[in-house]
Formats: structure tokens, sequence, C-alpha cells
């Protein structure tokens, strides 16, 4: 703890209700007035003082420095000993206030704190107890009785303060442990979060690529299409009519790639099928819009997660997109290849290359390097001009048993 516990932090306010309880009565029984002098307090006035600095200062704990901390259990000791040795009948309560003494400790000391202070409690209910044993000659069976009764109001005393340290002790725990769970699940919850908010990032900026990439390209195209058939219009027909059906084929493009990529935001990969099946259907893809039939040899000897498979199949869609868009490429190879600790994808072309200092900061191989990094494994790609380019990405998987 980093500031005093007080009456507005106070972990169990239980305890505070209880220590008004007991040093009110306590403080009731040194006002009472005794029919004998024997059990009346000498000093009611400095015991009631005594009783009220000791409630008071269970208002405000010290927990954060040591010093403070023994100076204020040391003050405690003190009013009890004044209340024990001047409280007339309520000296017979103030074992009491050594269990509140204890409780106390458990607060503000960490566990050989607390061993010390109930160690000592105990010792000085011994001392006080001895104190209080009448002078004078008894009789054989009363010293027997009176023996009796000092030792088991002794054990009753130091089973009580046992009790008490564990019962604190066991609180303390459970409380200390729903505390830490609370702020681990509190930065769960903002570690979720900011995941959320970065993927929710991350597709924003790929339906940004899309439509720079495809849509305001076939836009743009369409737009010049549009101006040339209007100005030919005025002086040649047949060709403005040209430039227009090219227009209108620009337009059903456009159309169609709006609607691949509404359709591959709204549909899972792999909803349904394996990792292979929907690379299999990738590469069908690829050659389709392409011509390329990419080599893949695929290798996974057992089930892989979902948490996993679709990192990997976005990784798989990002290079093949990437490929076709921008490599020139006439050959296309994938391997993917599983151990029992380890998961290698390698994708690789024949085509243009590129330089790696002036194009590492394009979204879709960041957001390669992204998913890679977020499963806990390695991305490389090794590319220049005129040299294709490769890509390999190691993923270290859980152990199953």
């Amino acid at each position: 703890m980093t500031r005093p516990i007080q009456f507005n932090n106070h972990p169990f306010r239980f305890l505070l209700y209880l220590e008004w309880l007991l040093l009110g009565f306590s403080a009731l029984m040194a006002l009472m007035p005794s029919p004998s002098p024997r059990f009346s307090a000498m000093f009611p006035e400095l015991t009631i003082c005594s009783l009220a600095v000791f409630g008071l200062m269970g208002l405000r704990l010290p927990t954060y420095n040591k010093t403070n901390k023994v100076i204020y259990t040391a003050i405690e000791v003190v009013l009890i000993l004044i209340t024990g040795f001047f409280g007339g009948r309520s000296a017979r309560l103030f074992p009491f206030l050594y269990l509140i003494l204890v409780t106390r400790s458990c607060l503000i000391f960490q566990l050989p704190g607390r061993l010390t202070v109930t160690f000592s409690s105990f010792i000085l209910f011994l001392l006080t107890l001895r104190q209080r044993i009448p002078t004078g000659r008894f009789s054989p069976v009363n010293q027997e009785k009176f023996r009796f009764f000092s030792f088991s109001l002794a054990v009753l005393f130091g089973l009580s303060l046992v009790f008490i340290l564990l019962l604190m002790n066991a609180v303390l725990s459970e409380r200390q442990s729903r505390d830490k769970l609370e702020a681990a699940n509190e930065k769960l919850r903002q570690y979720a979060l900011k995941i959320e908010n970065q993927a929710t990032l991350e597709e924003r900026n790929r339906i940004a690529r899309e439509i720079h990439d495809s849509l305001g390209h076939s836009l743009t195209a369409l737009n010049l299409q549009l101006e040339t058939a209007l100005k030919l219009s005025k002086y040649d027909i047949p060709r403005a009519m040209t430039f227009l059906a090219t227009a209108k084929e620009l337009g059903s493009k456009a159309l169609q790639d709006v609607r691949q990529s509404v359709s591959t935001m709204l549909s899972h990969p792999l909803q349904q099928q394996s990792l292979e099946q929907a690379i299999n259907i990738l590469a069908g893809d690829f050659q389709r819009s392409t011509g390329i039939l990419p080599s893949c040899h695929v290798s996974i000897i057992f089930p892989l997660s979902m948490e996993i498979s679709t990192p990997i199949y976005r990784i798989i869609q990002e290079s093949f997109t990437n490929i076709s868009k921008y490599a020139q490429a006439t050959e296309v190879q994938l391997e993917l290849t599983t151990t029992l600790e380890t998961l290698k994808l390698i994708i690789q072309d024949n085509g243009k290359g590129f330089d790696l200092e002036q194009n590492t900061t394009g979204f879709g191989l960041q957001s390669m390097r992204d998913r890679t990094l977020a499963l806990g494994g390695e991305f490389h790609i090794h590319s220049s001009d005129n040299a294709g380019c490769q890509i390999i990405v190691n993923i270290p998987l859980p152990r199953y048993k």
C-alpha cells in the first residue's frame, strides 16, 4: 500500500465497528461505580482518555514507512498497559485491546511483523496477569484453583491471538488474490480493447488500400475514357462509342472489385474448411486471375487452432495479392510445414522483386509482419531488383499433450 488506511478506504469496515463496540464497553465499565474499592478505577479519566486515543488511532493506520509503523504500535502498547494497570474493572477487558492490536498489525505489517506483535502481546498479557496475582497466603486448594484459572486464561488468550492472526491472514490473502484478479482482468480488458482497435485500424487500412489499388485505378481509367469520349462526340462519334464501350467495361470491373471486397470482408475464410483446403481455393483464384498455378506443398501433422490458422491464411492471401499486382512473376511456390514445436511458411516468386529499403513500409508487408509477431513468430523477407521475392514465416506452436 502507498497511502495510510483511513475510514474512507478501510478494507474491512466491520473491524472498525467491532473495535468501537469493545472500546465503548471498556469505557462504560470504567465509568460505572463499583461496590468494591478493589475493582474501582484508580484514574478513570486517564483510562477513558487512553481508550479514546486508542480508538482514534484506528482511524488512520500507517502502511508506507517502517519507522512510523513501529512507533504507532509502541504507542498502542503503552495505551493498553495504562488501561490495564489503572482501569480497575475495565482491566478485566484489556485482553480484548490486545486482540485489536493484533488485528491492526495484520493490516500494516507483513507476516514477520504480525508474528512479532502477536508474540509480544501474549508476553505482555502474561506479565500483566502475573502482576494481578494477589499477595498473601492462600490455602493449597485456593492456590491450585488460581493457578488453574490463570493457566486456562493464558491458554485461551493465546489461542484467541492465534485464531485472530490466522483469520486475518486468510482474509487478507483472499482480498489480495481478488485485487490481483481484478487488476489482471482490467489489464486483459485494456489489452483486448487495444487489440480490437488495432484490428479495426488494420481493416480500415486494408479497405483503403483495396479502394486505392483496385477501385481507384478503375475509376480513374473510367473517368479518362469518359472525358475522351465526350471530346470525340463532337466530331468523331464511332471513336467516341469505342471509348464509351471501354468505359462500360471499366465500370463493370470496378463493380466486380467492390463486390469481391465486400464478400471478403463478410465471409470467414476458414469457417467450414481446413487451412489446406482454403489454401487450395486461394491457389485456384490466383490461377484464374493471373493464369499462373502456384506450386503448393502443405504438410500439417495435426489440426491448427483458429488463432493460428487464420493469420497464416491472411498472410498467404496478402502474399498472393501482392504477387498478382506487382511482381509480374511466372512461377510461385508455397511451402507450409509443421513439426511438434514450430510452423514454417515459405512463399517465393521469380518476379521483378523490389528494394527492401524503399518498400518495407507498405501496408501489406507490415500487416504480415504484425500478424507474425502477434503469434510470437519471426518474419523474414528477401528480395532485390529483378531477383524475385521470398517470404519466410516461423511461428512457435503450443505443445499438444
